[in-house]
């Protein structure tokens, strides 16, 4: 089973030339079949660009989760602490095999209404 994401375009490109091993999301899929995440682009891009296989989620307190992956985590501290403020729990799903489509296509071809999922979407 695969999951759509909207990224960042920048964290997206960095997923998918290496240098990001993690994505770091508040809240995460409730499936556990889900060994796939396709990358959608957010605008200015606004096109779907790539996937990863999942290699785990780690699911940890915010201090506990930055020391885990903060030499591969491709955010820095502050942006890191900013996006986690007030929450028990952050989520980092671990990158593995990321692959950059030799051309971008529109959300529409796997999404019928064309509609960027807020955090994620089954497909």
């Amino acid at each position: 089973m695969k999951v759509l994401l909207s990224i960042k375009p920048e964290y997206a490109n960095s997923i998918l030339d290496g240098s990001k091993h993690f994505e770091f999301r508040k809240s995460i899929f409730k499936r556990e079949d889900i060994e796939k995440v396709v990358i959608y682009a957010t605008k200015p891009v606004g096109k779907v660009v790539g996937e990863f296989d999942i290699d785990g989620v780690l699911s940890l307190e915010p201090s506990e989760l930055w020391e885990e992956t903060k030499h591969h985590a491709g955010i820095s501290l502050s942006f890191f602490e900013s996006y986690f403020t007030g929450r028990d729990k952050g989520f980092a799903i671990k990158v593995k095999n990321p692959v950059r489509y030799r051309e971008p296509f529109d959300l529409n071809q796997v999404v019928s209404n064309g509609a960027a999922p807020q955090s994620y979407r089954y497909l």
